[in-house]
């Protein structure tokens, strides 16, 4: 027990007043730590050839012990349910890296439009110690795989090097409209899934080299606002934003393949 006090501690005080609730940055941006919130880590922190990580049943153990014994006790109040997310958020980035803030950072208007099905949001999800440990453990491991996931992605659909601004075009709007589709069909569309599509569409960006304030700006442009919660644009649609997107970053338009 000794050993798994020390690890929280250490693990809350390296983050002490440095927490945010992961991936609420369109309810509350006063409020939020954008070094612990997902939707605002640069794809450097999250990409998994950049960052390791190891995972065995030593290890499932180890971790899952130290959550269960954070988990408040029953009964206990929203309050002490949401500093618990903020110390496992804390615990987890410590011993992993800031790309494990996206562990909670579910499907629907409980978790803030991402992509996690195995965690609900601190009301349904916090109950007894061994099950949210588990559920906790789960949901670190979907996030994970969805990071590979994507990191395979974005290499199958980078701009081969040397390729000129007019087939660049083409590679970037098809890269677009592909992940769109993606987390369309990962979110359902529900509440905020656009937040999950800026970032997924920033990180494509900046995985090819473009800078971050620069990659944000041009998917802040290209996207305008025209999605949003609980509808599934039009093929149309999104095949607007695909070749606004590559225009902006290319200063050519795509050309199409009929």
């Amino acid at each position: 027990m000794g050993s798994a006090r020390n690890l929280r501690d250490g693990a809350v005080s390296l983050w002490h007043d440095r927490l945010a609730v992961p991936g609420r940055f369109w309810r509350n941006t006063t409020s939020v730590n954008y070094e612990l919130a997902p939707a605002w880590l640069p794809w450097s922190a999250v990409d998994p050839d950049l960052v390791s990580f190891a995972w065995n049943e030593a290890e499932a153990s180890e971790i899952t012990g130290v959550i269960a014994s954070m988990v408040p006790a029953n009964g206990a109040g929203w309050q002490e349910k949401h500093r618990f997310i903020r110390e496992v958020t804390a615990l987890l980035a410590a011993r992993y890296g800031r790309w494990a803030c996206g562990w909670d950072w579910a499907i629907g208007e409980g978790g803030g439009g991402g992509v996690v099905t195995s965690w609900c949001c601190t009301s349904h999800s916090v109950g007894g110690p061994e099950e949210t440990a588990a559920m906790v453990a789960a949901s670190l491991l979907e996030w994970r795989d969805w990071l590979e996931e994507l990191a395979d992605r974005f290499e199958q659909l980078a701009p081969p090097d040397g390729t000129g601004p007019e087939d660049r075009s083409w590679h970037v709007e098809r890269a677009a409209t592909r992940l769109v589709t993606v987390v369309l069909d990962r979110t359902g569309a529900q509440c905020g899934w656009y937040g999950l599509c800026h970032t997924v569409l920033t990180w494509f960006l900046s995985s090819t080299g473009m800078g971050e304030d620069e990659a944000k700006s041009v998917v802040v442009a290209a996207i305008g606002g025209r999605f949003k919660s609980w509808t599934v644009p039009s093929r149309i649609l999104i095949d607007a934003v695909g070749e606004d997107l590559a225009t902006d970053v290319t200063g050519v338009q795509p050309y199409r393949e009929y």
